[in-house]
């Protein structure tokens, strides 16, 4: 019997070995980022991007918890924008600063607390397509930071691309219902 328990824990001490191993040869920083195209031009677009008491118009974690705590500061909208949160499990609490906001461009610092603490940039571009009659605009969403070694351990069971990106998928299905009325 003592034997059997020594070859579990055994296993069980090689797996997570491997596993702190093949985490630690993971990339030092991540990228997630999904794009659409919207008929509408670029400036109406990031107007709606920069402008964060808007956001409970189209963001997909708006939704996740309508009752979270909101307040703004700073600039009311563009550069020096600021808007913090604190909701449930699903949104965790944290800070988001518009650090650029131009027609084609917005970029912010993005700073999580909980449920992980995370320091992030997010950036929004947009490129137009077709003339002034008939404009599209292929609009990007990307969020992008380091990944520390715990991340990278996370990582390696909870797919961070496919969890981020399905919400930001949904968030610019709604910005483009937004953008397009």
């Amino acid at each position: 019997m003592l034997r059997i328990v020594g070859i579990v824990v055994l296993v069980f001490v090689v797996a997570v070995a491997g596993l702190l191993a093949y985490a630690a040869t993971r990339p030092d920083d991540f990228r997630v980022q999904r794009s659409i195209a919207i008929k509408a031009p670029p400036d109406k677009v990031m107007g709606l991007v920069g402008d964060l008491r808007g956001w409970t118009a189209w963001s997909p974690y708006e939704k996740k918890d309508p009752a979270m705590k909101r307040s703004y500061s700073g600039a009311p909208v563009g550069k020096g924008a600021v808007y913090e949160w604190d909701g449930n499990k699903d949104v965790g609490r944290g800070r988001m600063e518009i650090l650029e906001a131009t027609p084609s461009k917005v970029t912010l610092k993005l700073d999580f607390m909980t449920p992980f603490e995370a320091h992030n940039t997010a950036e929004f571009t947009a490129v137009p397509r077709g003339d002034s009659t008939n404009v599209t605009t292929n609009v990007t969403w990307a969020m992008y930071g380091p990944s520390p070694f715990m991340a990278k351990v996370i990582q390696t069971v909870i797919d961070m691309d496919k969890m981020i990106g399905t919400d930001f998928e949904a968030g610019l299905q709604s910005l483009k219902a937004v953008a397009e009325k």
